[in-house]
């Protein structure tokens, strides 16, 4: 069952207690993680590169209407389509047409967050067309009924055995142990798809505007079978992918693999430019370009426009300690980790979303590790600031207490001395003199770790004391 956002706390529970999750993330978020220090560690102008990649993603987001006309009109004087989506229904409602204009009954698609966003598949079954992921993590997910817990690696959830266990049951595959053998069975069986499927699909890295260029970027080839073999090609993608010129494209085509798999390049980059020309006896008849805003534009419009920067190199959620622990599917969301806490309640609207922007420690492991240098902290604090005017009316009043008494100097040293003789008589009741349980809502803190007693003396108190014993002294 798919979880929601508002679900977080739930979820993360479970997620803690279940030892294969653990077992999984352990093996998936380290060694990407790992991968990727080791990869951006070869840049002798890392942080330079960084910036640069920031530098253009922030140039593209400032002049995104002229970018997004230009390459309009770049696909269309090639031959292309270009669609434009103001929300999931009509993206939706834009692909079943297609499908239906070309009489599509069955299609292949490669990897794609978008189209996981709109709920793309579960609209073009009801409309009677197959659709077939071809990205070996996401044929996992569909055939084992599953979500994507990862915007790069869908199956980051899984262990090794739990992909032979679907894999056997599914589509018959024989036992096996190896890798190797699991991953030739999925291809030979996927194989038959393409050569058979009406339409193949696509996402986008990046859209190119200068020459209204589509990039995909693949390790495994699908990519360009699925929009090669064919005759209809459709990408959905979000309007923010797009970036100005090449020049843009090939630095952040030198972050984007070491980011997300510690590669130095990945295996394929595609570039698209429109249908296949008569001339040239390769490639699709038709092209079509689907834009998709479905909330991008009022996020482009709010003091949160830098989320749009991401790459979805998913950097951020394998270094989150977060992450690590309770994997994607806990946020209830297409898009997890530091990222989706931010994006999710932007999207979906923050009452929908609450408990995403707490799910982090600030640690700021995650502005580290971000290819172009989003400030994922600063935009969860001010999340949380936002959500201070969703939250039930004691937390409101306990807040404005809170900081009255921290803006009085006087109230703060006398709550501090009481909550002293308060904490510490309760934690001398105890075998640890720690304190193991308060009343709500406090207990939120005290269900899962003790409270530590307040100091004896405080701060302020000893600097005084000891002060005064420096001034003491030197007068004698």
């Amino acid at each position: 069952m798919q979880k929601v956002p508002n679900q977080f706390r739930e979820s993360a529970k479970e997620a803690l207690q279940d030892r294969d999750l653990k077992t999984a993330l352990n093996r998936g978020t380290g060694n990407a993680n790992n991968n990727r220090i080791t990869a951006m560690a070869e840049l002798p102008d890392a942080y330079a590169l960084r910036q640069q990649g920031r530098a253009a993603r922030l140039r593209a987001l400032h002049e995104l209407p002229e970018m997004l006309e230009r390459l309009e009109a770049n696909i269309t004087n090639r031959g292309g389509n270009v669609l434009w989506a103001l929300d999931a229904a009509e993206a939706r409602r834009h692909v079943v047409e297609i499908c239906r204009k070309h009489n599509v009954r069955t299609a292949v698609k490669s990897k794609s967050m978008v189209t996981e966003e709109i709920e793309l598949l579960p609209a073009l079954a009801e409309a009677g067309i197959e659709m077939v992921e071809t990205d070996l993590g996401e044929y996992i997910v569909q055939i084992g009924d599953d979500h994507p817990s990862h915007v790069v690696m869908p199956i980051m959830h899984m262990t090794k055995e739990h992909v032979r266990e679907i894999m056997m049951e599914r589509i018959g595959m024989p036992y096996t142990e190896d890798a190797a053998d699991m991953t030739a069975y999925a291809r030979k069986t996927l194989r038959e798809n393409y050569l058979k499927a009406d339409l193949g699909m696509s996402g986008g890295n990046f859209l190119i505007a200068e020459t209204g260029t589509l990039v995909v970027v693949t390790n495994e080839g699908n990519g360009r079978l699925t929009t090669s073999v064919p005759p209809i090609h459709v990408a959905v993608v979000g309007i923010e992918k797009v970036i100005p010129t090449w020049e843009d494209f090939a630095t952040l085509i030198q972050l984007l693999p070491r980011s997300a798999t510690g590669q130095r390049m990945a295996v394929y980059t595609n570039c698209f430019q429109g249908p296949a020309p008569a001339t040239d006896p390769d490639g699709p008849e038709h092209f079509y370009l689907i834009l998709v805003d479905n909330g991008r534009s009022n996020i482009y419009a709010s003091e949160y426009a830098e989320a749009l920067a991401c790459i979805r190199c998913g950097a951020c959620l394998n270094t989150c300690p977060v992450y690590q622990q309770v994997g994607g599917h806990a946020y209830g969301s297409v898009y997890s980790g530091p990222i989706g806490s931010i994006v999710t309640p932007l999207l979906k609207g923050i009452d929908n979303a609450s408990p995403l922007p707490f799910a982090s420690s600030l640690c700021g492991a995650c502005k580290d590790a971000c290819p172009v240098d989003i400030n994922i902290p600063d935009m969860l604090l001010k999340l949380r600031h936002d959500l201070q005017h969703t939250q039930e009316p004691y937390w409101q009043v306990g807040l404005k207490g809170y900081a009255f008494a921290f803006s009085h100097p006087l109230l703060y040293q006398t709550g501090g001395k009481l909550a002293s003789i308060a904490t510490r008589a309760l934690a001398s009741t105890t075998a640890n003199d720690k304190i193991n349980a308060l009343p709500y809502p406090l207990s939120g803190w005290t269900d899962t770790r003790d409270f530590p007693p307040f100091a004896s003396q405080s701060f302020h108190d000893w600097w005084r004391e000891k002060h005064a014993a420096d001034s003491d002294s030197d007068q004698l």
